[in-house]
């Protein structure tokens, strides 16, 4: 059963240095968007090089050092949904060194009256996908780290916001209304599909999360909406305000690339 997949030990019989070579130490932070949107107008905004890239059949998918006012900071696209989001930073991890990871994305709206006009800070989230129970014991819920303290940034920059439970799904089309009741019931005020997944790989790599919403669609109205998905997933204000957390959470420029992996690469 899925709820026995988790096994202690720390080593696997591979890691992605099978794939990827010698750990690299190049940043401390990194900053994942899901959006392709947001993808280019970053890096058509901020200096960058490429230090990386996480490969596979599909393709390859490039691993950025971006330099935002100084901070340098790895930048990339995350693959959607726990599994694939997990392993790409499992993966950008041992490339680049990093010990934080601050992400953030778009959610269907299960409770429209408290997430509207307002950005979701997840204290949990629901475990309906397989990638968690791989990476932590079986729970019905996965608490994500640094709740409390986005909520203190968000306060502290007058950003509207509220704090709530989260579904993590693999099957967004089986968001039945059953489903959506029960989850509704239990607290749950947005669903999403990497959350729980995220959230048990970092914690098993001992990477520090930060992650936060925007809702687009909604899900508890008669009729499903879907207008405000696009703003959602592509406004480049959560990237901005990425910045403003790390820079008011992580002080000084802790995500410098490593003196001897400059010279590396230049």
């Amino acid at each position: 059963m899925i709820i026995d997949s988790f096994h202690d030990e720390k080593e696997s019989l591979f890691s992605p240095g099978n794939f990827f070579g010698e750990k690299q130490w190049i940043a401390d932070t990194a900053i994942a968007t899901f959006s392709f949107e947001i993808f280019e107008s970053v890096l058509a905004s901020y200096p960058h090089q490429q230090v990386a890239r996480i490969s596979s059949v599909n393709g390859h998918k490039p691993v950025y050092l971006i330099d935002c006012h100084g901070r340098k900071l790895i930048f990339y696209q995350s693959a959607i949904g726990s599994c694939l989001a997990g392993n790409d930073i499992i993966e950008v991890q041992w490339m680049t060194g990093v010990s934080r990871l601050m992400i953030f994305g778009s959610a269907g709206s299960l409770d429209s009256q408290l997430t509207t006009g307002k950005y979701v800070i997840p204290t949990q989230a629901y475990r309906d996908e397989g990638m968690s129970y791989h990476y932590a014991p079986a729970s019905d819920y996965m608490t994500i780290s640094n709740a409390d303290k986005l909520a203190s940034v968000f306060q502290k920059l007058r950003l509207p916001f509220v704090k709530g439970r989260v579904w993590t799904t693999d099957a967004p089309y089986r968001e039945t209304l059953s489903a959506v009741t029960e989850r509704k019931t239990d607290g749950c005020i947005a669903v999403e599909m990497e959350l729980a997944g995220l959230q048990a790989v970092c914690s098993f790599h001992q990477i520090d999360l930060y992650a936060f919403l925007v809702t687009g669609d909604i899900l508890d109205q008669d009729e499903y909406l879907s207008e405000g998905l696009h703003s959602a997933n592509h406004s480049i204000d959560k990237f901005r305000i990425a910045l403003r957390i790390l820079e008011e959470s992580v002080p000084g420029n802790q995500g410098n690339l490593r003196e001897d992996q400059m010279k590396k690469e230049e």
